[in-house]
C-alpha cells in the first residue's frame, strides 16, 4: 500500500480556512455578476447529477460468504476511550465481554482518560468478573484527546483487527462474525458498522438523528458500490492493524479522529466498507443546544481534513473515481451550505433568484431520496410512516446550513481548536443495574 508522510499535516488551518472562505464568497458573487454564471452552475449541476444518478441506479453489492471455523479466526482487539462515563461503561463492558466470538481470540481495552467520576472504580469491579477486560488509566495532562488515548494503548494490543466503540454503544452479540467476510479482501483497510439511535423515539431531535443515520448508511453503501469513498463514523469502526500502522495511527491534531483516519486510509490506497446489519446503537443528543455543539465539532473536524490533505487529494492520490466522489461531496456537504449566504445576499441585492438553486435542488433531492430509501432498508416501516419520517428528517437536516456556515467563518478568524469535547451520556441507570447484578 502507499507510503505517505502524514505527520506534518494540520498546520496553518486558519489561513487555509480564510482563503477558502474568501474564495467561496467571491466566487459566488462572481457567478451572480458574470454573464456565464448561470450556465456554469447548470453545467456543474449536470455533472454532479450524473454522479447522483449512478448512486441512485440499482447496483448489486459484492458479498463474500464465510463460515466461522473454516480457518483460524483473526485476533480482535476492542478499544474504548472513556472519560467520565460511569453512567454507561458497565453496560458496554458487559456486552463486549459476552460477544459471540472465540474468547482466546478477543481482548478488550478500556482507556480511562483521567476521569473525575467513578469510571475507574466501576472498571476495577468489572475486571473481577471479566478477565479479558484490560484497562489503562491516563494521568492528568495527557494530550491528544480520544486519538491520544487510542494511540497510547495501541502498542499494548495484539489484534490483527482493531475495533473502536464509544462508551454509550450498544453492541449486538453477532457483530464480529458478520464483519469478517469483508476483511477477507486484502485491500480492505476498515469496516464501519451502521449506527442507529437507541433513544430515537424521545423527541424531534432524536427522530431526526435516526433519519440522518439511515441517510448516511444509504449514501455510504451507494458510494462504495460505484467505487467511491466509504467513511468511518467512530463508534463501531474496525480497522486492519497493518492499515492503521501504515497511516501512523490516529491523528492527535484533529477533533474528529474517524473522519481524519478515513482520508488517511484512502490516500494510502486502502478501502473502507460499511455493514448494514447488525447495527451498533448509540444515544442521540436530546436538545437543540447539544445538537448544535456536537454538529459544530463534526463539521469542523470534517472540514479540517480537506484543509489538511487538499494537496494530496488534488494530486489524485486516492485515484480518479474516489477523488471525484470525495470532491462531489465536499461541494454538496460543506461548500454549498457556506455559499448559501453570499448567494442569498447576491440575490437580494440584484433582485434575482439565487444562482445556486440547481445545485441546492440536486443536493436536497438526493438527500430526500436517500433518506427515504435508507429508512426503508434500515428500519422497514410502512410506506406512509417512511414518508412522514423522511419529511421530518429533511426539515431536521436544514440545521446543517447554519452549522456549516458558522463553522467556516469561525475557523477563518480563530486559531485552530484541538479540544476534544465529549458528549454527555445518560445511560438510563445502566451502571447501577449492572453492578447490582455483579454483586448479586
Amino acid at each position: 500500500m502507499g507510503e505517505i508522510n502524514f505527520s506534518e499535516r494540520g498546520d496553518r488551518r486558519r489561513l487555509k480556512a480564510a482563503i477558502a472562505l474568501v474564495s467561496i464568497y467571491t466566487g459566488t458573487f462572481a457567478l451572480h455578476l458574470a454573464p456565464w454564471g448561470q450556465k456554469f452552475v447548470f453545467a456543474l449541476a449536470a455533472i454532479l447529477g450524473i454522479h447522483a444518478l449512478r448512486l441512485v441506479l440499482p447496483r448489486r453489492a459484492a458479498h463474500i460468504a464465510v463460515s466461522p471455523g473454516e480457518e483460524e479466526l483473526p485476533f480482535i482487539s476492542l478499544l474504548v476511550a472513556a472519560k467520565n462515563e460511569e453512567a454507561v461503561i458497565a453496560r458496554l463492558v458487559t456486552e463486549l465481554c459476552q460477544l459471540d466470538y472465540q474468547s482466546d481470540r478477543l481482548e478488550l481495552w478500556v482507556i480511562d482518560d483521567n476521569s473525575s467520576d467513578r469510571t475507574h472504580e466501576v472498571l476495577e469491579r468489572l475486571q473481577q468478573k471479566y478477565p479479558q477486560l484490560k484497562t489503562l488509566r491516563r494521568g492528568e495532562g495527557s494530550q491528544g484527546g480520544k486519538s491520544g488515548a487510542l494511540n497510547e494503548v495501541l502498542p499494548l494490543t495484539k489484534g490483527e483487527i482493531i475495533g473502536v466503540f464509544d462508551a454509550d454503544a450498544q453492541v449486538p452479540p453477532d457483530c464480529l462474525y458478520a464483519l469478517l467476510p469483508l476483511f477477507q479482501k486484502t485491500n480492505m483497510g476498515a469496516v464501519q458498522l451502521r449506527k442507529s439511535i437507541a433513544n430515537f423515539s424521545t423527541n424531534f431531535w432524536t427522530r431526526g438523528q435516526s433519519a440522518e443515520m439511515a441517510l448516511d448508511l444509504w449514501l455510504q453503501d451507494r458510494r462504495i458500490r460505484v467505487g467511491g469513498t466509504g467513511e468511518l463514523r467512530g463508534n463501531g469502526q474496525f480497522v486492519r492493524r497493518s492499515a492503521l500502522l501504515s497511516c501512523g495511527g490516529w491523528n492527535e491534531q484533529t477533533i474528529t479522529d474517524d473522519l481524519d483516519l478515513t482520508f488517511k486510509l484512502h490516500l494510502a490506497d486502502w478501502d473502507i466498507a460499511c455493514l448494514a446489519y447488525p447495527p451498533v446503537q448509540e444515544e442521540g443528543v436530546l436538545t437543540w443546544k447539544q445538537l448544535w455543539h456536537q454538529r459544530n465539532r463534526w463539521a469542523e473536524g470534517g472540514y479540517q481534513r480537506f484543509l489538511d490533505y487538499w494537496p494530496l487529494i488534488l494530486g489524485n492520490k486516492m485515484g480518479t473515481v474516489k477523488t471525484f466522489d470525495m470532491l462531489a461531496f465536499l461541494l454538496m456537504q460543506y461548500l454549498l451550505p457556506t455559499a448559501a449566504i453570499p448567494d442569498l445576499i447576491g440575490a437580494i441585492a440584484l433582485h434575482k433568484p439565487p444562482i445556486l438553486s440547481p445545485l441546492v435542488s440536486l443536493a436536497l433531492g438526493l438527500s430526500t431520496l436517500g433518506m427515504f430509501c435508507g429508512i426503508r432498508s434500515s428500519y422497514r416501516p410502512p410506506l406512509m410512516s417512511t414518508a412522514i419520517q423522511t419529511l421530518r428528517g429533511t426539515i431536521y437536516m436544514l440545521h446543517w446550513i447554519p452549522v456549516m456556515a458558522s463553522v467556516t467563518l469561525r475557523m477563518s478568524v480563530r486559531p485552530k481548536r484541538l479540544k476534544w469535547v465529549k458528549t454527555v451520556h445518560q445511560g438510563l441507570g445502566d451502571t447501577l443495574m449492572v453492578l447490582e447484578e455483579l454483586e448479586g
